[in-house]
């Protein structure tokens, strides 16, 4: 008789990194990977998504390799988004080549950096599919949800990345994190109605919906708007981790070498202080990560964040604050609470 038995992958921690097109996910693979390696873990970054062209972090493993959306357009006759579609479809197809490429880094921390789609992670399932097969072979991910932080200063597009970070969470079944991503820019296009932990923990929404029925368009649809506000309210799965990859932090760290080598200065710990005071919303989305998919750290990478948060902060940092984040990113109104709740 017959004793084979199949050896069981070794465990293996990673993100799926998704959002809507434009919401800075390759940006945040980048900025990630370089974090990670210098606090000691072996990154590996997987580009899933056959549309990215000019991937500007070392890969891996691209599945461009594989099937690229320009090849499907031209030899299918197919449109961006059907294309896209297809593309997924395929590598749900081929798993064995991807399976293939992954069990040459099986010592790493994975980054999946997927495609933009929307309808891949709320309707279609190939996706999903390709989730649960990774979780098949050992894989403990979490999926960190990029969406752009200025969708807070209108309350009818808040609403609606509610509930397509609901609909996501829901479809994709997979430990999540929403997270807001370039918090310089939250109030580009508008000023914020309310403090900034309203956004990020999802508070009362019966207040955001008077607020959003002073525009006149919105009034008439105020029915519908409670609803949906019932709905992600009644399932109480949304919140988000404010995040801001500042890329002009390398032109800061140059010229204030620049200043500092004229009189013969050690910019060391300047130079460490400018890259954690940057990093500071990094570290707080990575613990949330870290808990979501139940990763350990290791005696180097725990001695590294520790020095990271005293010279930074102190030891008596509170990560799952926003009050840092809102103070260097929100410009303050000057009134009271009072004058804010008579003018709403």
């Amino acid at each position: 008789m017959s004793t084979d038995t199949e050896v069981k992958p070794s465990l293996r921690f990673g993100q799926v990194v998704i959002g809507p097109p434009g919401s800075g996910k390759t940006t945040y693979c980048q900025a990630m990977r370089e974090f990670l390696t210098t606090m000691g873990r072996k990154v590996v970054v997987v580009n899933m998504d056959p549309a990215n062209e000019g991937i500007p972090y070392p890969c891996a493993v691209d599945v461009s390799e594989l099937i690229t959306l320009d090849d499907v357009m031209d030899s299918l006759k197919l449109g961006p988004n059907g294309g896209l579609l297809y593309c997924m479809q395929y590598l749900e197809a081929n798993m064995d080549w991807l399976e293939t490429k992954l069990k040459q880094h099986s010592d790493c921390y994975f980054l999946f950096d997927c495609p933009g789609q929307v309808e891949l992670y709320t309707h279609q399932s190939s996706v999903k599919n390709i989730f649960t097969q990774l979780g098949k072979w050992n894989f403990r991910l979490t999926a960190v949800h990029i969406v752009d932080s200025h969708y807070c200063a209108d309350p009818a597009k808040f609403i609606s990345v509610l509930c397509t970070s609901l609909s996501t969470m829901l479809h994709v079944e997979l430990p999540h994190v929403n997270v807001l991503s370039k918090m310089d820019l939250i109030e580009q296009y508008g000023k914020l109605a309310f403090n900034l932990d309203f956004y990020t923990e999802v508070m009362d929404l019966t207040y955001l919906l008077d607020h959003l029925a002073a525009d006149p368009f919105f009034k008439k649809f105020r029915h519908l708007n409670e609803k949906l506000a019932e709905v992600i309210q009644d399932y109480s799965l949304v919140s988000f981790v404010p995040l801001n990859v500042q890329r002009q932090t390398l032109i800061k760290q140059k010229a204030m070498e620049a200043v500092f080598s004229r009189i013969a200065l050690k910019v060391t710990s300047c130079r460490r202080y400018l890259w954690l005071k940057d990093k500071e919303s990094m570290i707080q989305v990575l613990r949330a990560v870290d808990k979501a998919n139940g990763y350990c750290f290791g005696d180097l990478e725990e001695r590294n964040l520790q020095a990271m948060m005293s010279a930074a902060v102190g030891a008596d940092f509170q990560f799952n604050s926003t009050l840092g984040v809102e103070e260097r990113y929100v410009e303050s109104s000057g009134r009271s609470v009072e004058e804010e709740m008579m003018e709403l």
